[in-house]
């Protein structure tokens, strides 16, 4: 009898895919790359047409001696590694390793392991596309030049276990430049006007907003400016002056792609993008379900399409119109609204697999994090295939002498798709029941007006989500990279993350600015991008790969000499302080660490006294008077705070300074050129004339 081999990535997809084949056919793992450059050199020979220097992954001897066994007793060999550019990658390494020119060898991929896709893949088997596979080679190549070629460089002008990446460096870039504006912000003052008006024969009174003249909106920008409109419009007469009634309609969203999920996940289940990505990796690999075996319940997670098949278009149409109605069901398709040109369209979006598994259904085989997964995906795909929501408004605008208030109000009629989804975040539509009652001739009076005092607020930090969604914007990246590159800039301090939101570094500043001292095409977005769209001609089989390398090396290498000798040295002698070891009573010098600057004594390795290094700014603290001096948290974020803490707990992300507020005597603060009151609900700014005179 005939014998096939199928050769997967995951051990974990074998005991699914298993059970889809009959007797004659054999399902084995590779565990992932069988074959790399070396970890010891550059790997490519920059003298020979770039030709890359592959060797067996250590640990992966055993693996591959199995799979040479195996590959002896079949007649045929199917690679079935994942449907992207890495795993087609992986097959043409599979195939040199395991010698399989003169074997009777076929590519296989299928976007989701399910009985009729892993069949339907068999009559489909292809040969190796060796587009992809050039695709992948030259994004591995590009990336370790860079990488072994700057890396080095940081060792030796800042410190060791620096290192650089052709897209981490660029996402640092993003990060340091968002920090910049923050620090750069300086805050408008402005108010909002509210008038609590009383309508005849209404027991509650109806809120107004402050909108501005008949002729155009206003901003109030002062106290002054209140003042004067309050005075103007102390005895007008309010009048309802028109009233507008209409529908809106909110449109059901497409179909997760990698960046969607990874940023609702972030935003709903408050998960990291690599978590995100690890768990979505458990669905698609296969979940034991009781009375199912192992199923892998959603299709494959990386990917930038939001296609569905029209099987799975019929049958969660079907689904709808069963469960909630054939209202329900949308007319047509949703539309991917993103606008991204580079759509790898082979691909589908993340669904699930077949959506009568309920999350419900499915809660009792899953973790908690799986099944919170899985219903945020199995929801969005069902509310993509869902009639809009309707919505009816109300908008009034009410007259008071030459200035007008607005009232609106907006209610659902039909929930559409929101009855299965919301996005997180989604405003609440405003139900205001007064407004019923009101038409042209209701009498108004006002009771009284409130008055509030506001600061524009500076650009937010990036959160893992929102720069995911920026890189894909910019199109740096793919889907398979988000992750890792986030993951990598903050496993090497040069971001923290603290309560969701990514922080710039003390190290992270320094690479950053080194990078785009001497090296700027790097960290240059629209380079970067364009370098993704070549490498998506290569994919096409429009360019050659290695003239991507043969243009961008010399200019690299180039860069990497002049920075060896222009650059500064960053890493400075350790500076001596006058604290002394009171082990060895010497005088004890700074150091740097993974959280930062420490103490520690100079006698190391016959001493090893350490200790945290307090930087005193020369300001008292606000709160018990002793000095105020510069830490940082864990993950390396400065802040200012009281010497003798934990005994005192005063602290400040920005700057203290000496000078005292003069409305509210509250200590002030430095944020770029100008002086903040540190109490928002007094708001005092003031320019820093001179930075001298404040400290007196």
């Amino acid at each position: 009898m005939a014998r096939y081999l199928v050769i997967v990535e995951s051990p974990a997809k074998v005991k699914t895919i298993k059970k889809f084949l009959g007797s004659s056919y054999v399902v084995t793992a590779s565990n992932g790359h069988v074959r790399d450059l070396p970890k010891s050199q550059l790997g490519v020979d920059v003298e020979h047409d770039y030709e890359p220097k592959y060797i067996t992954i250590r640990g992966k001897g055993d693996i591959l001696a199995g799979l040479r066994r195996e590959v002896k007793k079949a007649d045929r060999v199917y690679l079935a590694t994942d449907p992207d550019r890495e795993g087609e990658a992986i097959s043409w390494h599979l195939s040199k390793a395991l010698k399989l020119e003169d074997k009777k060898t076929y590519r296989i991929s299928f976007n989701e392991i399910t009985k009729n896709a892993v069949k339907a893949s068999l009559k489909n088997a292809r040969e190796i596309d060796m587009d992809l596979v050039d695709a992948q080679q030259a994004r591995r190549i590009l990336d370790r030049v860079v990488g072994y070629k700057i890396s080095p460089l940081l060792w030796a002008k800042v410190k060791r276990g620096l290192s650089a990446g052709r897209v981490q460096s660029v996402a640092l870039r993003i990060i340091a430049d968002r920090e910049e504006e923050i620090n750069a912000f300086i805050p408008e003052e402005y108010w909002t006007l509210d008038a609590n008006l009383k309508v005849e024969g209404e027991r509650k009174p109806l809120t107004a907003k402050f909108y501005g003249t008949d002729k155009k909106k206003m901003t109030i920008h002062s106290k002054e400016e209140l003042d004067n409109i309050q005075k103007e419009i102390e005895g007008a007469d309010y009048t309802v002056e028109d009233i507008k009634k209409s529908e809106r309609t909110k449109k059901a969203p497409v179909p997760f792609t990698t960046s969607t999920l990874q940023q609702e996940a972030s935003k709903a289940l408050n998960f990291a993008t690599s978590k995100t990505m690890r768990i979505a990796q458990q669905l698609y690999e296969g979940v034991d379900i009781k009375g199912n075996g192992t199923v892998g319940l959603i299709t494959y997670l990386r990917t930038d399409s939001t296609r569905i098949s029209e099987e799975a278009d019929a049958t969660v149409r079907e689904y709808i119109g069963a469960n909630y109605g054939q209202e329900y069901v949308a007319a047509g398709e949703a539309k991917n609204g993103s606008g991204h040109k580079n759509i790898q369209d082979a691909h589908e979006a993340i669904r699930p697999t077949d959506v009568s598994r309920t999350p419900v259904a499915m809660k009792e085989s899953l973790s908690r994090d799986q099944f919170r997964l899985y219903q945020l995906i199995w929801k969005r795909f069902v509310a993509s295939r869902m009639q809009p929501a309707r919505y009816e408004t109300t908008s009034v605008r009410i007259g008071a002498g030459q200035y007008r208030f607005t009232v609106a109000a907006s209610k659902i009629v039909f929930e559409g798709f929101r009855s299965v989804y919301t996005e997180s975040g989604e405003e609440k539509e405003e139900n205001n029941v007064l407004l019923k009652s009101l038409d042209k001739d209701s009498k108004l009076t006002k009771i009284d007006f409130e008055s509030k005092q506001h600061f524009t607020q500076p650009p937010a930090h990036y959160t893992e989500a929102a720069l995911v969604k920026t890189l894909e914007e910019w199109g740096i990246g793919r889907p398979s990279t988000y992750a890792p590159t986030i993951s990598t800039i903050i496993a090497r301090r040069y971001v923290a993350k603290e309560n969701k939101n990514l922080y710039l570094t003390e190290i992270g500043e320094v690479v950053n600015n080194i990078m785009k001292q001497s090296f700027p095409s790097i960290v240059d977005v629209n380079f970067t991008a364009n370098m993704e769209s070549l490498l998506d001609g290569v994919a096409e089989g429009k360019v050659n790969w290695r003239t991507i390398i043969e243009n961008f090396y010399p200019d690299l290498e180039e860069a990497v000499e002049k920075a060896e000798e222009e650059q500064e040295q960053v890493k400075i002698e350790d500076e001596v302080t006058d604290v002394v070891c009171d082990q060895c009573g010497r005088n004890m010098v700074i150091k740097y660490g993974p959280h930062g600057r420490f103490l520690a004594c100079p006698g190391f390795p016959e001493c090893r006294n350490t200790k945290p290094y307090l930087e005193k700014i020369g300001v008292p603290c606000p709160v018990c008077g002793k000095e105020v001096v510069l830490r940082k948290t864990k993950k390396g974020r400065k802040y200012y705070g009281c010497e003798d803490n934990p005994e005192c707990d005063f602290m400040s992300w920005q700057k203290p300074s000496l000078k005292k507020c003069p409305r509210c005597n509250s200590y002030m603060v430095e944020k770029g050129n100008k002086l903040l009151c540190s109490d928002e609900q007094c708001g005092y700014v003031e320019n820093i004339e001179n930075k001298e005179n404040n400290k007196k």
